[in-house]
């Protein structure tokens, strides 16, 4: 499907807002950071302009959410909820807008864009139904006669450090859980992709937030690490890689700042014989092709019984093979591009040592794609079979359209494949054995378990990993209690 550069550049005039910083309320279209040209994914070329925050703006930002905290704090829960559902009724306004967003500054495929901001929606409509629900506890005391209970209370200024591939969803799976309970948010998107967080900023002061409240400084590494080290901030919570998270807890450090983590993945779908063979063949082969393979969650490892393997990786194949790659913008487009030339050339840099060790068969595309498409980042969908368990590929973080197949022989050994692994983020299992599904389950070392499907990340349900994939919880309620701190206050009676 070849890429309309004219619909591209027309569309981006009419629907990117301004690369600006948004600090108290204030649009600042410079930054100390510089400027950052940035390039549409799917046609290599620029598109827009955005101001790069520095330290001074992360210092400016975190003072003005320190200076409203105080306001939003005394904000009656109702007062908030009400605030966020208008929030939530703006974002799904603006729906349509906002997908077209995330097609351009990142190249998310049409198909899914449209469904991004309606789940970020979801996400905020549901903090704001907990914001009138946040309880303390009385405490029986024993054996002092006292009166004893909690507070909760929020913890202030939370930093938001995100990539780019969340965009407005992510935000607001953070930023609603946080504001719902009394915080103030500073946040900082990548600048590969900082359009559609601009303009979560700009919908909550049209919903009537508080200016301050929300603040969004795009910027690249020396602006998360501004946030990240910065004393005014209580707490952090990031989505990204082990690499940078380890590069935000050292900035951290000195201050003891908290931080959610939600990190990487190389989750492991395991597809038993008795399973729909036909579904769990088409699902292998299409889901982690969709956002070219760019989801945290995505079950990049298939693990196969011997006994079907070939079945397995027959349908795999045909099905990622037949998936129609292009531009982004057509509704029909699933696969689109990766989101810069440098996570292009790092993707196909972990393909040719695949080749180069012998890691396993490539059976399935493995190159970048030319053409009508060689102006934008595009890969070809990829499976490699019978992948050593030891190599890169498997082991790996690729974050790009690449499948990596291994067999297994009993469910013991499924078990210990789908663990042999840093990481812990999701698992997937495909059978119609309940009590198999559920053993295997309670086995797999990862925080996100899906059974015969994919997980969708429904708003009432915590996510997060173990390991190497980050801790904390996002989502749910349990999302909820992570920007809230318990106080205990004790009144004597004797």
């Amino acid at each position: 499907m070849p890429v309309d550069i004219d619909r591209h550049r027309r569309l981006a005039d009419e629907v990117l807002p301004a690369g600006v910083l948004l600090i108290g309320g204030d649009r600042r279209s410079t930054g100390s950071g510089g400027v950052h040209a940035h390039v549409n994914p799917a046609t290599g070329r620029p598109q827009a302009d955005v101001a790069l925050a520095g330290v001074d703006d992360a210092d400016h930002a975190i003072t003005a959410a320190r200076a409203a905290f105080a306001t939003w704090r005394a904000w009656r829960p109702d007062e908030r909820r009400d605030v966020l559902l208008r929030l939530a009724e703006l974002v799904r306004r603006d729906a349509e807008t906002i997908g077209v967003i995330l097609g351009l500054e990142c190249g998310v495929p049409a198909a899914v864009a449209g469904g991004l901001p309606r789940r970020a929606a979801d996400y905020l409509a549901y903090y704001a139904g907990l914001a009138d629900k946040i309880e303390g506890t009385v405490i029986p005391i024993f054996p002092e006669r006292a009166f004893d209970y909690t507070l909760s209370e929020p913890w202030g200024v939370i930093g938001i450090i995100s990539t780019w591939n969340g965009g407005i969803s992510s935000i607001c799976r953070k930023a609603g859980a946080a504001l719902a309970a009394g915080n103030t948010v500073v946040v900082k998107p990548m600048e590969l992709a900082p359009f559609s967080v601009i303009r979560f900023g700009e919908l909550a002061l049209e919903a009537g937030i508080p200016p301050g409240v929300v603040n969004v400084i795009p910027g690249d590494a020396t602006a998360g690490q501004a946030v990240a080290e910065h004393a005014g901030v209580d707490k952090l919570s990031f989505t990204g890689g082990a690499e940078t998270a380890r590069r935000i807890l050292a900035a951290a450090a000195p201050n003891l700042t908290p931080a959610v983590l939600e990190l990487g993945g190389k989750s492991a779908n395991i597809v038993f014989p008795d399973a729909d063979l036909d579904a769990a063949g088409r699902f292998a082969g299409a889901v982690c092709m969709g956002m070219a393979g760019q989801g945290c969650v995505f079950p990049t490892r298939l693990l196969v019984h011997e006994a079907v393997h070939d079945e397995i990786v027959e349908r795999a194949v045909a099905t990622a093979a037949a998936l129609p790659l292009g531009d982004p913008l057509d509704p029909a487009t699933v696969v689109g591009p990766v989101v810069s030339e440098g996570h292009r050339d790092r993707i196909l840099g972990m393909l040719d040592r695949a080749r180069t060790e012998g890691s396993g068969d490539i059976v399935l595309g493995g190159g970048a794609v030319g053409g009508h498409l060689s102006d934008g980042f595009f890969i070809q969908p990829t499976i490699i079979d019978d992948v050593d368990r030891r190599a890169s590929i498997a082991q790996d973080e690729v974050f790009g359209p690449v499948l990596s197949v291994l067999s297994f022989s009993s469910e013991d050994e499924a078990i210990a494949l789908a663990n042999d692994t840093r990481y812990g983020l999701a698992g997937y299992v495909h059978t119609n054995d309940l009590r198999r599904a559920h053993r295997v389950a309670s086995k797999l070392d990862a925080g996100y378990l899906s059974l015969n499907g994919f997980a969708a990340l429904p708003a009432s349900a915590p996510f997060g990993g173990f390991r190497m994939s980050g801790h904390g919880k996002e989502g749910g309620r349990e999302g909820l209690l992570e920007f809230v701190r318990s106080k205990n206050v004790y009144l004597a009676m004797e």
